[in-house]
């Protein structure tokens, strides 16, 4: 009875360690990428096993209408792409609560943020060819517009190296900021200049978009009208819809307490899924997709 006891001590605390470990998600570096009018911005990021190759690499923005957000959103993704073997990074950018910035900085800081991590993917030991741009909600905007809109760059930086991702991944993006999507009023009388819809163009990276049905924020019509133009314009563009969600449902337990994992279970196997198809990840998910 005594080591009955003992034994279900022992796994209380494997648990407890195990659920204090998972809340308790740490990058393993945070580094500067770029001071502009005497604003710092971080990268956060998470490494994989040591390796001899160079491996790819995802940068992700959070959401937060470009007024919030905190690169925490993306810890519990970063994390796991990292187990499975990819350099995996949570982006700052300048957000107007706290720098009074537009949704057009947060354009330019996005494009600088996937400059940088080309021109260091030496110390980084990345391929600076196998470059994701990810995000969700106007991170995933941000994430859209590096590949998609021309411009915003900024013209201190050495503008050689190529700002462009070679892949994007989009968790409830922002598709549209005119008046049918979201965020016209932020850009008023420049509704469609970093409006990914109406700026899609041929030869863009492939792309994987994750949207919901019951998604009020982002309408869903958005999702489903971005895919079709993009496939008319002949550009590899793949959207999974999930029923009976709304928006953010990709969030895990991590950043949304109560949420559970589902979701994110279902969107991080499709996202590996994907890279794996794109010669960015080896071998089999870790984790299940289940509806």
């Amino acid at each position: 009875m005594r080591k009955v006891k003992l034994f279900l001590m022992l796994i209380t605390l494997v648990m407890i360690t195990f659920d204090a470990k998972a809340e308790n998600i740490e990058p393993d570096q945070i580094l500067l990428y770029k001071v502009i009018n005497g604003d710092s911005l971080y990268i956060h990021v998470f490494k994989p096993l040591p390796s001899k190759k160079p491996t790819a690499a995802i940068v992700f923005f959070f959401g937060g209408g470009w007024t919030g957000g905190h690169p925490k959103q993306f810890y519990q993704q970063c994390q796991y792409l990292a187990s499975r073997g990819m350099v995996a990074i949570s982006g700052e950018y300048r957000i107007k609560s706290k720098h009074g910035t537009t949704p057009f900085d947060c354009v330019e800081d996005g494009k600088s943020a996937i400059r940088w991590v080309r021109q260091h993917a030496k110390e980084l030991n990345i391929d600076p060819d196998k470059i994701v741009a990810s995000g969700g909600s106007t991170g995933g905007h941000v994430a859209l517009c590096t590949a998609i809109i021309n411009g915003f760059e900024n013209p201190d930086e050495d503008l050689t190296i190529s700002s462009l991702p070679n892949a994007i991944i989009g968790y409830n993006p922002v598709f549209d900021t005119t008046d049918k999507g979201y965020g016209s009023e932020k850009v008023k009388g420049r509704e469609t200049e970093i409006s990914p819809y109406h700026q899609i163009k041929k030869n863009l990276p492939p792309t994987l978009n994750f949207h919901g049905k019951k998604d009020t924020t982002v309408p869903y019509e958005n999702a489903i009208r971005f895919t079709q133009r993009m496939k008319e314009t002949g550009n590899s563009c793949e959207l999974v819809t999930v029923d009976n969600v709304g928006h953010g449902f990709f969030n895990g337990e991590y950043f949304r307490k109560g949420a559970g994992n589902k979701y994110f279970n279902l969107t991080m196997y499709d996202t590996d899924v994907f890279l794996k198809k794109l010669g960015y990840l080896k071998g089999k998910p870790t984790l299940q997709r289940i509806l």
